[in-house]
């Protein structure tokens, strides 16, 4: 279980609270956070991941102190984290990349798996450097394939639906439902798509850099549906 105390983040001239008083226990399969733009939610999504390190509170994993940890350390204790713009790694093949997130070297087979798993054409992609040739899409998949590898108890997505292009959101969601029968772990995702939060356990809305409120999907989402708050969150009507 992973456990936020009291976070508070600051950053900028003036100490700009980002941050505020944020506490939270994480122990569902899936939960997700939500929220208007600039509220504060991919900050907590780092804070978590150790890429940003909380200016106030504690973050405790099963138990164990873990915010003075680095994002490595955390990596080892079975933390994941994606990113919304993924890093583009130059010198490095896709299986290369994704071996490397398994932690052991793995056969052409085994990486191909893992890309077909995100909607890959795995031959396209095996062998391909993780450069510039690749979309913004493309990376975000071949990202998610490098957590779905790693396996890790706590897997941390922000806004794992931005730039999959024409790759189905059930196809997504089914990624993270295999995500979860082989970690038996917990999986946070930030978004603000409907279709994602319609399979969360736990929704926490996130406003202003504190939380607003959270509680289970059937708790939670009614409050934002049909609500100028939740076409915000999921884009329609744009």
């Amino acid at each position: 279980m992973l456990e936020l105390k009291n976070i508070s983040y600051t950053a900028g001239e003036g100490n700009k609270e980002i941050l505020g008083g944020v506490s939270l226990k994480i122990d569902e399969r899936f939960v997700a956070i939500t929220g208007p733009n600039g509220s504060g939610k991919s900050t907590l999504a780092k804070i978590i991941a150790g890429i940003v390190p909380p200016t106030g509170g504690k973050i405790l994993l099963d138990g164990e102190d873990i915010t003075n940890c680095s994002v490595t350390e955390r990596a080892r204790r079975g933390i994941s984290f994606a990113f919304q713009q993924p890093v583009r790694f130059k010198g490095i093949t896709v299986k290369d990349l994704v071996s490397l997130a398994a932690g052991k070297p793995i056969s052409v087979g085994e990486a191909c798996s893992y890309l077909s798993e995100v909607g890959l054409c795995a031959r396209d992609y095996v062998g391909r450097e993780v450069n510039a040739s690749l979309s913004g899409g493309e990376l975000k998949r071949i990202e998610i394939a490098t957590v779905l590898a790693r396996g890790t108890k706590l897997s941390v997505f922000d806004e794992p639906e931005a730039g999959i292009d024409l790759w189905s959101f059930q196809s997504l969601i089914s990624v993270f439902e295999k995500m979860y029968d082989k970690t038996q772990g917990s999986i946070v995702i930030i978004s603000h798509q409907e279709r994602i939060l319609n399979i969360a356990d736990k929704i926490v809305v996130v406003k202003g850099g504190r939380i607003e409120r959270q509680g289970t999907r059937e708790e939670i989402l009614p409050t934002l549906l049909g609500t100028n708050v939740c076409r915000a969150l999921t884009g329609e009507g744009k």
